[in-house]
């Protein structure tokens, strides 16, 4: 049996275990007007990228979920992952995307049929999740506000505007999982925090391949101008120091915000959302260290496998 074989297998059983509460909109076939419509709104192409859990910096759904809740930790990040591919394809134009983007919200708050593809049906999956857990919907929508944002918006002018987005793009993820542990919400700020350091590392780690793929720079444009620095630079094959100096800026930043997350774990009541909090605060850490060390542009910085063996082993601290 072929790998891709058995990753979707994996999927489907993944789909199939998700809980489906009553009620809702129903699926089946659209016809005339309606079928028109949803043509001119889902197009015929599915944009997903095919990347799973296992192309993340950080865990999805890993062993330390509990196994019952694991399928709405998949079904969750399924669907981010495609609203993500949504507005990343160069194969939309900005309103298709942001169309696109509209009617997977219509989805998720039910008052939309999706048509039985891939793409959509990840929407009809998370809608049924959040009834069946009462996460709020708004970790759901949430993401689709940050990514419009991204469909028309590729430049920052602060690090207030990038944290802005960050609100909407990456902190929606660690309250989704919180709150599906039935968290309290003095853990939020917290957690927010964390997810906001991830984003921020991340931009990092893309910086280069943001502005050539897809025309898009998170880094604050004063920060470069202030430097010296211009968006030029991030094409050459090794960051000058002018560069190097907003990379250490927002790495300032970032050591921040992950003083902050590291009091999120003793908040933390659930034993395994616990271990798997600090566990990502570790690797955020070690994230951050590496790219003070390393040069994302003259390759992708990213954590190896003592990173992962040395966040675990700290992370042991936080059991009773």
């Amino acid at each position: 049996m072929t790998r891709r074989a058995t990753k979707t297998q994996k999927r489907k059983k993944r789909d199939a275990d998700a809980p489906r509460p009553e009620g809702g909109p129903k699926d089946g076939p659209r016809h005339g007007e309606a079928a028109r419509e949803d043509a001119s709104v889902w197009g015929t192409e599915d944009v997903s990228s095919g990347k799973g859990a296992g192309d993340e910096n950080f865990p999805v759904g890993s062993l330390l979920i509990s196994r019952r809740l694991r399928p709405h930790v998949h079904a969750y990040y399924d669907f981010a992952r495609v609203i993500d591919d949504i507005v990343d394809t160069d194969r939309l134009s900005a309103e298709a995307k942001i169309a696109r983007l509209d009617a997977m919200e219509d989805v998720v708050l039910g008052r939309r049929q999706a048509p039985l593809r891939r793409d959509a049906q990840t929407a009809v999956r998370v809608g049924r999740t959040l009834a069946a857990t009462g996460v709020p919907v708004t970790t759901a929508t949430d993401l689709i506000v940050a990514f419009r944002r991204d469909a028309v918006k590729s430049r920052y002018e602060s690090w207030e505007e990038l944290v802005a987005y960050c609100r909407y793009s990456a902190n929606p993820v660690g309250r989704f999982l919180l709150l599906l542990h039935g968290e309290d919400a003095a853990s939020l700020p917290l957690s927010d925090a964390l997810c906001t350091s991830l984003q921020v590392l991340n931009h990092l780690q893309d910086c280069a391949s943001d502005l050539r793929v897809l025309d898009r720079c998170y880094l604050p444009l004063p920060w470069l101008a202030r430097e010296g620095a211009v968006l030029e630079d991030l094409g050459a094959c090794r960051a000058s120091p002018r560069l190097r100096r907003v990379f250490d800026a927002l790495l300032d930043r970032v050591d921040e915000l992950n003083a902050e997350a590291a009091r999120l774990p003793s908040l933390v009541r659930d034993r395994r959302m616990r271990l798997e909090s600090a566990v990502i605060v570790g690797l955020a850490r070690r994230l951050a260290a590496r790219l003070r060390r390393e040069d994302p542009l003259a390759g992708r910085v990213k954590l190896t496998r003592g990173d992962v063996a040395g966040a675990v082993l700290g992370a042991l601290r936080v059991l009773p």
